[in-house]
């Protein structure tokens, strides 16, 4: 690794440790590039390079994964998982969860209660996969060497949903994400 590449790696493991420690700060793209002395337009491209997503979607991961630990305790409500996230009120939570998780916060909170979601497996350049999803959108992934073991952890993080093999491509599909999910495609 070059001189400059090093320099650049470590200015990006910063930034990253610095959305860790203060996410519930929801730091701006203005004050991570000062933390590491860049402008916000070279620091955003140099993050989204490094890290594959943009610092802002980083942020919404690393909140977004915090919500869900706080969601898993018995009493906690929405409002104390948007509290201990920094998020500015419950409706962000809201389209958070369910632009990233297919699902919103209540029904991930109350273990997939009342929601379908398809499954299927498939082949991936790096193994078999298991995909599920919701009519709102992909809700799980993981690698699958034992289809039933995949299966029995992707029940055990949704108790109480109901599933519904699918297939995952179809020739009659019009597009893939219908198959999964049971939406309409855009035409």
């Amino acid at each position: 690794m070059t001189e400059q590449a090093q320099r650049n790696y470590h200015r990006i493991a910063e930034a990253i440790g610095h959305i860790r420690q203060n996410f519930r700060q929801q730091p701006s793209l203005e004050e991570l590039a000062e933390k590491v002395h860049m402008s916000p337009f070279h620091f955003q491209r140099m993050f989204t390079e490094w890290a594959g997503v943009s610092p802002k979607k980083f942020l919404q991961y690393v909140s977004l994964a915090h919500a869900k630990q706080v969601l898993k305790a018995k009493e906690a409500t929405l409002f104390d998982a948007v509290t201990e996230t920094g998020l500015s009120g419950t409706s962000r939570l809201h389209d958070l969860f369910v632009k990233i998780e297919g699902m919103t916060p209540g029904e991930f909170k109350n273990g997939g209660e009342h929601l379908r979601i398809n499954y299927s497996f498939g082949h991936s350049p790096f193994g078999q996969i298991l995909v599920a999803a919701t009519p709102k959108g992909v809700c799980y992934m993981a690698f699958a060497e034992d289809e039933q073991v995949a299966f029995a952890a992707l029940q055990q993080q949704f108790p109480r949903a109901r599933f519904s093999p699918r297939p995952m491509f179809s020739s009659r599909t019009p597009c893939r994400f219908s198959a999964m999910t049971g939406a309409s495609c855009p035409r």
